[in-house]
């Protein structure tokens, strides 16, 4: 009797599913309490086999460490295919390739590449390391060089905040595709239409490779308030108006989960095959989601 191949472990091969796919992001713990909550939320994801898991830096390259020994935990000790985060910020190309090689050791492939954002204050001036890199595809070409790694980059449908306008912002994503990647994950946002453009302009440029739309839950005003502020992506018409007589947390929460649940349906009805969920490390949202778009069960025996 022939051996069961085994699951694709680099992002690629995983999306590469006849059916579609989602997957989550974790933000960084701060402390141990933290990362012991972290912890209670990548098992709990673990049976729905998503098609991966990361968790990223925080602001400015902080928590590099807690988040390089979360992300290798995950490689060592669990099921589940683990994405690496891995920023300019603060970083000379020596602290970088030390990283990746921390990674490989741990067995981990796959890396999303980017540029970040200055300390302390995410829209402050962008200062290269000394012995950095100055652009997010150069990052791209140092892990391509470092290692077989299958390299992601982020996307901003609606430009991100130091791009002078959405062409030159589409000149930076294609540079980063060019340079080797192997996929995108957009920045979050809860109106369609500019993930789909973004989708359709990288398909006529002839990049072919996959866009992740980032997806977080609607789960609290302060998530809806803040949400332009962190993506600059507008909010849809009328989404305020929907939400304010749900003065009531649990109210509040169902509604979104309303709202998210019917963006997501839209983008699989418009041919989206991936759906990447920002978790803030509680998953019971992100499975109420997968389950209702029926994504749990596609996969269940597959």
């Amino acid at each position: 009797m022939s051996a069961t191949p085994a699951a694709p472990r680099s992002v690629i091969g995983r999306l590469a599913a006849d059916r579609p796919t989602f997957s989550v992001e974790f933000f960084p713990p701060k402390d141990d309490v933290g990362e012991a909550e972290l912890w209670r939320a990548v098992r709990r994801l673990e049976p729905l086999d998503p098609s991966f898991v990361s968790v990223t830096y925080g602001a400015g390259g902080s928590s590099r460490d807690r988040t390089v020994r979360t992300t290798a935990r995950i490689a060592t000790d669990t099921t589940l295919v683990p994405m690496a985060h891995l920023t300019a910020v603060s970083h000379s190309v020596a602290e970088l390739r030390h990283v990746l090689g921390h990674y490989a050791a741990a067995g981990i492939s796959n890396v999303l590449v980017i540029r970040g954002d200055p300390p302390g204050d995410p829209l402050g001036e962008w200062t290269k390391h000394p012995e950095g890199v100055e652009y997010a595809d150069e990052l791209v070409r140092l892990v391509k060089r470092s290692g077989s790694f299958c390299v992601g980059v982020a996307a901003f449908p609606y430009g991100h905040p130091r791009s002078a306008d959405l062409d030159s912002d589409f000149e930076r994503l294609l540079a980063k595709m060019r340079a080797g990647a192997d996929f995108a994950v957009t920045q979050l946002f809860w109106e369609p239409e500019g993930f789909l453009r973004l989708r359709d302009r990288l398909e006529a440029a002839g990049c072919d490779a996959p866009l992740l739309p980032g997806i977080m839950p609607l789960l609290s005003a302060k998530t809806l308030r803040r949400g332009p502020e962190l993506s600059g992506a507008p909010l849809p018409p009328g989404l305020a108006e929907r939400m304010e007589p749900y003065t009531d947390p649990k109210d509040f929460r169902a509604a979104g989960l309303d709202v998210t649940h019917e963006l997501c349906e839209r983008l699989l009805a418009e041919g989206v095959r991936n759906l990447h969920f920002y978790t803030l490390n509680r998953s019971l949202a992100t499975t109420e989601l997968v389950t209702r778009l029926g994504l749990v069960a596609s996969r269940v025996g597959a």
